[in-house]
């Protein structure tokens, strides 16, 4: 088995359902419709971890193994994989379930967010 078909352990921070409305004229769900779900699960992760306001600075390349169909589950799993004084790296996987319940990874990168006080100013992330 390759790194597509070795599903995530735990539960998806979000899962949703592909819609006709997020597809590009292929019939494919548009690259970016994926990227914000992923990015709506990480900023979940994101602000559990830093106990408030947090907003996205940086993601790290993207490549799509496989398309998104109408239909499609999409299961979104999210891993904190660092946190320095102000900001947290989040490793984001995108696995999709087709109709026929195929599973396989869609894609995955790491995520930066950073924790926003009340000021609007970044702010420590507090300790675990």
């Amino acid at each position: 088995m390759n790194e597509t078909e070795i599903p995530p352990e735990g539960e998806p921070a979000i899962r949703t359902m592909a819609m006709p409305a997020d597809v590009n004229p292929n019939g494919d769900i548009f690259g970016g419709w994926l990227m914000a779900q992923m990015d709506l699960a990480g900023g979940v992760a994101a602000y559990r971890r830093a106990q408030g306001r947090t907003a996205t600075v940086a993601v790290d390349s993207m490549t799509f193994h496989r398309p998104v169909k109408v239909g499609d589950e999409v299961s979104i799993y999210t891993r904190v994989t660092g946190v320095g004084r102000t900001s947290m790296r989040i490793f984001i996987e995108a696995w999709r379930r087709s109709r026929d319940g195929d599973l396989s990874k869609v894609t995955s990168a790491t995520f930066v967010f950073v924790a926003i006080g009340a000021d609007g100013r970044p702010r420590p992330v507090p300790a675990e």
